[in-house]
């Protein structure tokens, strides 16, 4: 949310000493509009399922909505139509989403794993990982937080554990806090 303060206009020549309390509203970017201004890096299927969904909601969804709303209105009274209130708050969620969609497309760009090297743990580096706790080996991906997906061994470079990951090399030990304790990972292979 963007944040709004208000500062008096400074004096100048021309306006008098009545005219300072005349407020302009200044925009102040909180840390979520900063982090929104960063590029977002996307794989081009994780783009064209975005394209699809944002496509999708505002061809089908959409018409579904003013259904939705013409059904609710024809029931009456709109001050006391709690279908109707219902509707048109789905409404704005749906909207809110589309915009959020397309914030997420605005500030993409497409990465290729073919185009980064396997030397070190990028984002999208396939790692495979020793857990040294349990014994238990996995295979991750490393992606933006957008694409995350844990039931898809897809985890966020932004996570415990991919933070602990990013720039470090077969055979390198690492030590992530994570909710269930402190886990220690070995790196043992990074694939593409």
């Amino acid at each position: 949310m963007v944040n709004l303060r208000t500062e008096p206009l400074p004096r100048s020549n021309g306006f008098s000493s009545s005219n300072t309390g005349v407020v302009i509203p200044c925009l102040k970017l909180g840390k979520e509009e900063q982090a929104m201004a960063e590029h977002l890096y996307l794989t081009r299927e994780r783009l064209r399922e975005i394209e699809d969904e944002i496509q999708d909601l505002k061809t089908n969804k959409r018409k579904e909505m003013a259904e939705m709303i013409a059904e609710a209105r024809s029931h009456g009274d709109l001050s006391e139509n709690a279908e109707y209130n219902a509707a048109k708050e789905a409404q704005g969620l749906l909207e809110a989403k589309i915009n959020r969609l397309e914030q997420i497309i605005s500030r993409a760009r497409i990465l290729d794993a073919k185009d980064l090297p396997n030397d070190k743990v990028y984002i999208l580096s396939q790692v495979k990982v020793k857990n040294h706790t349990t014994g238990i080996e996995a295979e991750y991906m490393l992606v933006s937080a957008e694409e995350a997906d844990l039931e898809k061994r897809k985890l966020a470079v932004t996570s415990p554990i991919g933070k602990a990951m990013m720039g470090r090399k077969v055979g390198d030990i690492v030590e992530a806090i994570v909710p269930a304790g402190r886990m220690k990972l070995e790196i043992l292979d990074i694939l593409r």
